[in-house]
């Protein structure tokens, strides 16, 4: 049994603590927070986030000195071990040791945490732009050292999504008069690389739906989800089905952006393929006919999507569309021209007609509706 030089077994200590603090968990653990005051919620919930960063910080002053581990795991820090023994992805815990040591860098950050004023989210966010701040040439020592001061304050004040916005115009916060041209050229290196970062993928699901994802500079991205969120119009919604619990936001806001795409005014469309941006349907005569017929998105089933005659309807009612109907061989019967089934005029002449929505049991007032082809003379609810 080894012993320290102070008369006491280290081991001992530590297992007493742990101990302590197993018990304490079980009890809380029996308790049911039903019962509980609203005062004791709120104290326990106070105490319990100031208790988690000293958690944190206890766990990440182990893991800053733990390279007795990784000599006996061979690796070159203990994330293989916590990957191992402990099912920590190793990623996250080459991100925890990463931590670990940038807190060992800043005294004050490692201070909060154990006080329990600075979190580990904020501490990661606080550290990260500190080194920031000691990779910047233009900045001294001293500059550093207000930048944690003022970082380990603002902790203490703001969210953690604040404080990394405070964390990339610190320097400014240190000393405006000699950072301000720094900070915009900062800003401007930013904002290009963003453009070099745009990219948009879209790919046919083969099951009704199409897929994207993509990156957008922040000054746009934004402009996009505010777009996004005013068509996806959660209140209208619950108008709409009065009563009835809201779908998911996601669903909310796909609708959303399906909403905007529907509402673009094809007159504002660059010039596709040597003619305005339009959209091409086309049907056979014996699909025409048919109740449950199909047409195709394009000028052939290989190069187009397939969907249904109703569906295309519905698009009709909201975009530039032609019409093709073939007959045998796919000879052209019929070619539409390019219009608009309701044209402004007609749409003011039905809220003059039409005080509010048509559809059966809905009151919805007029500047909330659409027209459409299937009831003239009536307006119809839009879809949320």
């Amino acid at each position: 049994m080894s012993i320290d030089h102070w008369g006491t077994n280290p081991g001992d200590v530590i297992e007493s603590a742990l101990a302590a603090i197993e018990t304490s968990l079980e009890e809380l653990l029996a308790m049911d927070p039903t019962y509980w005051h609203t005062s004791q919620k709120k104290d326990f919930l106070a105490k319990m986030e100031k208790l988690q960063a000293q958690q944190a910080a206890l766990t990440l002053r182990v893991l800053a000195v733990s390279g007795d581990i990784a000599a006996e795991t061979g690796d070159k820090d203990a994330s293989a071990w916590m990957r191992a023994e402990l099912l920590v992805d190793k990623g996250a815990a080459r991100s925890q040791i990463k931590l670990a040591n940038a807190v060992t860098k800043y005294e004050l950050v490692a201070a909060g945490l154990a006080e329990g004023v600075v979190s580990e989210a904020k501490a990661r966010v606080i550290t990260k732009a500190l080194d920031k701040v000691e990779a910047n040439p233009v900045a001294t020592v001293e500059d550093l050292v207000l930048a944690e001061k003022l970082l380990v304050e603002y902790a203490t004040q703001f969210t953690t999504k604040e404080l990394r916005v405070i964390g990339k115009r610190i320097l400014l916060e240190v000393d405006p008069a000699r950072f301000e041209a720094a900070e915009a050229k900062a800003l401007l290196a930013e904002e290009e690389r963003a453009q070099q970062k745009t990219a948009l993928r879209v790919w046919d699901n083969h099951d009704g739906t199409i897929g994207f994802d993509g990156v957008l500079p922040v000054s746009i991205g934004m402009r996009f989800k505010k777009q996004v969120e005013a068509w996806a119009q959660p209140r209208k919604q619950q108008l709409v089905d009065k009563g009835a619990p809201l779908p998911p936001w996601e669903r909310l806001m796909g609708q959303g952006f399906a909403r905007l795409i529907e509402t673009i005014d094809p007159n504002a469309l660059p010039r596709h393929g040597g003619d305005a941006t339009v959209v091409n349907v086309v049907i056979s005569l014996e699909e025409l006919r048919k109740e449950l017929g199909t047409a195709t998105l394009g000028y052939d089933e290989i190069n187009g999507t397939t969907i249904t005659a109703a569906e295309a309807r519905q698009m009709a009612c909201n975009a530039t569309i032609i019409p093709w109907v073939l007959g045998g061989n796919s000879e052209i019967l019929d070619a539409g021209r390019a219009s608009r089934f309701f044209q402004p005029i007609q749409r003011k002449a039905l809220r003059l007609q039409q005080k509010c929505c048509q559809a059966e049991g809905c009151d919805m007032p007029p500047e909330w509706c659409d027209a459409h082809r299937e009831d003239v003379g009536a307006s119809s609810r839009v879809a949320a």
